[in-house]
């Protein structure tokens, strides 16, 4: 008899292979640098995707390296990233991380992360003040091609609904476990694709489940939406 192991892990792979039936096998495009990446996961908090890349691209436009963002006054950086929101928070944070990397290695690149064990380059990037294993694992997968597993507000919505890890699962655990139940080359995929159907199917507020191609599969609907539908038929 199969152990709730390997059952959790049999259901991640279902669920990984219908995600790809409905959405295809994302193809792997170059993303930003992975100082780029660090700056613009920064912005990209507790905003849209277009607030960020507009802020991105006004900080790029007033300073063409991260060296003179470094040295820029913090009010001239906050101007700058207005339309990501927060400004005030996120300057810091940007000026505070460039310097670090700076500070610790003598020059703004990330690539000696390449070179490390992948516990340890996660571990020096959350070293990091405001950096945390999401933003690590961005970087190290989009920038550097190391497998790690991002777990955004989307894939934490989809995985705790359908149950791939236990009710309130802090996003850092959804992520530790994911990286345990799948092979490393099936991280980058699936991440596309859960954030996909975040966006489209499991949405945070009103999600279709009804219209659901996983809702056999999925806690949320088996103990939520199914008995009330039931309920109203009766």
């Amino acid at each position: 008899m199969e152990n709730r192991q390997d059952q959790l892990h049999q259901k991640t792979m279902i669920v990984y292979d219908r995600l790809q039936d409905a959405y295809g096998f994302p193809t792997w495009r170059q993303h930003l640098d992975p100082v780029s990446e660090i700056v613009s996961t920064i912005l990209s908090q507790n905003t849209t995707d277009i607030n960020r890349d507009r802020a991105f691209e006004s900080l790029k436009a007033r300073y063409p390296t991260w060296e003179e963002v470094r040295h820029a006054p913090l009010p001239e950086i906050e101007d700058a990233i207005r339309s990501a929101g927060m400004a005030r928070q996120r300057a810091p944070r940007i000026k505070h991380a460039l310097t670090y990397i700076v500070e610790a290695r003598g020059e703004l690149s990330l690539d000696f992360l390449k070179e490390m064990p992948i516990e340890e380059a996660k571990a020096w990037l959350t070293g990091i003040k405001g950096i945390g294993p999401k933003t690590a694992a961005i970087v190290l997968l989009f920038s550097l091609g190391i497998p790690a597993f991002p777990v955004d507000t989307h894939v934490h919505r989809v995985t705790l609904r359908l149950g791939l890890a236990p009710a309130r699962t802090s996003a850092p655990k959804v992520q530790e476990l994911m990286e345990a139940m799948m092979p490393e080359d099936a991280y980058y995929p699936y991440h596309i694709n859960l954030i996909t159907h975040g966006r489209r199917v499991c949405k945070a507020q009103r999600p279709r489940c009804t219209e659901c191609f996983l809702a056999d599969l999925c806690d949320h609907f088996q103990e939520n939406v199914q008995p009330a539908a039931e309920g109203h038929s009766q």
